[in-house]
């Protein structure tokens, strides 16, 4: 059987913790910040679980993480 190919995009944005999470980043972080609230640019940081619903389609993409 062939190798499989992780797919380097996803690669790139997912990180995968100990217990097997992935976590990604959020939307609309990159720039423009001034005129974001700091609310707003706090949430922006953090990283968010990907919902069990995309795990699968994600798996594919990722097979040996």
């Amino acid at each position: 059987m062939p190798k499989l190919k992780t797919h380097q995009g996803t690669a790139k944005r997912i990180r995968v913790t100990a217990r097997k999470r992935l976590l990604r980043g959020r939307q609309l972080g990159g720039h423009l910040m001034v005129g974001k609230s700091a609310k707003r640019r706090r949430s922006l940081r953090q990283l968010r679980e990907i919902e069990r619903t995309d795990r699968a389609r994600l798996a594919r993409l990722l097979p040996y993480k």
